[in-house]
């Protein structure tokens, strides 16, 4: 992965960090992630190069910032969104395994946001899954051409979220997407599709197992717990509602992943190479295996969907 990875971090100039808020915190702030912390680029390993990069500029507007012979970064303006990897004659994952439940692109604002969920919803190969308000964003599902999961949202302002004893308040209420559209959808927008600003907002994973889900993403990789809900979890950095979530709602019990299409890699970036060097002393202290090539920390949660954790391109 690494020609992969200096691809993608060539083709960007830095991805936006959470803002502040209140979360629930580990004792020790020294064991946290740092407030700047934010997701990168997603991996997805694709059986059809070709297919794969034309839906994701066609339906969801997404632009090539960088390829090569056997992948493909694309993204918004110069910030990366997915690589796509070309890895023919893997099996697509069964819907009970651990792996990817969706990438969640985040934009910033509701036209940006509606322009996007038409183009998607009206490609021959969208799937369209739904739509909820979870009170802290507005979002809208659909499953790509290869079974990937994909979340659109646009954050509420986060001086509207509600922290109930150290909980960041979600839910899954109904959202009318004919009403969403109508009140947010422009021509400038439509116009503007692929010039608009888009990240990836945070990672949903399944996993076998939420107290281990728990060991690992926030004991051992240092992100704040922000929600708890039946077979969920939420994680976070600087109080975000969620940098990534793990739910076993089809996958409980399951154990390691095989090598299948789909997650190929999470990318998570911290600012500097020194919080880099803490997250690794805390990683090793928990007895987690990780890959040190001097820009970023490569390892394997407990059901092998990789992580990799590096700090910013230009940071010392």
């Amino acid at each position: 992965m690494t020609d992969l990875r200096a691809a993608t971090a060539a083709a960007a100039t830095g991805t936006a960090g959470p803002a502040s808020g209140a979360t629930r915190r580990a004792a020790d702030p020294g064991d946290l992630l740092p407030d700047a912390t934010s997701m990168d680029a997603v991996t997805l390993h694709v059986g059809d190069l070709a297919g794969m990069s034309a839906y994701y500029r066609e339906a969801v507007g997404l632009v090539t910032l960088a390829e090569g012979d056997r992948f493909e970064v694309l993204g918004r303006g110069r910030t990366p969104v997915l690589v796509l990897h070309h890895t023919p004659g893997l099996p697509t994952p069964g819907r009970n395994e651990a792996g990817l439940f969706h990438t969640a692109i985040l934009f910033d604002d509701e036209p940006s946001l509606a322009a996007a969920v038409l183009s998607t919803a009206r490609h021959p190969q969208s799937r369209y899954v739904g739509s909820a308000d979870h009170l802290v964003s507005q979002a809208f599902y659909f499953t790509d051409p290869e079974g990937n999961g994909i979340e659109l949202y646009v954050d509420r302002p986060r001086e509207a979220w509600q922290v109930v004893g150290g909980q960041v308040q979600m839910d899954s209420l109904y959202l009318d997407p004919r009403s969403f559209l109508e009140g947010h959808l422009t021509e400038a927008a439509l116009a503007g599709l692929h010039d608009a600003a888009a990240q990836v907002g945070h990672v949903h994973l399944q996993v076998g197992d939420i107290p281990l889900a728990r060991e690992f993403y926030a004991d051992a990789l240092g992100f704040a717990v922000t929600m708890e809900a039946p077979g969920a979890l939420f994680v976070s950095a600087g109080g975000y509602h969620h940098h990534l979530a793990m739910n076993v709602w089809n996958s409980r019990g399951a154990g390691p992943r095989a090598s299948t299409l789909g997650l190929g890699e999470v990318t998570i970036t911290v600012p500097t190479r020194a919080e880099l060097d803490a997250a690794a002393e805390r990683l090793h202290r928990r007895g987690v295996q990780v890959a040190d090539d001097g820009r970023a920390l490569t390892m394997d949660d407990p059901w092998r969907n990789r992580v990799v954790l590096q700090h910013a391109p230009d940071a010392a």
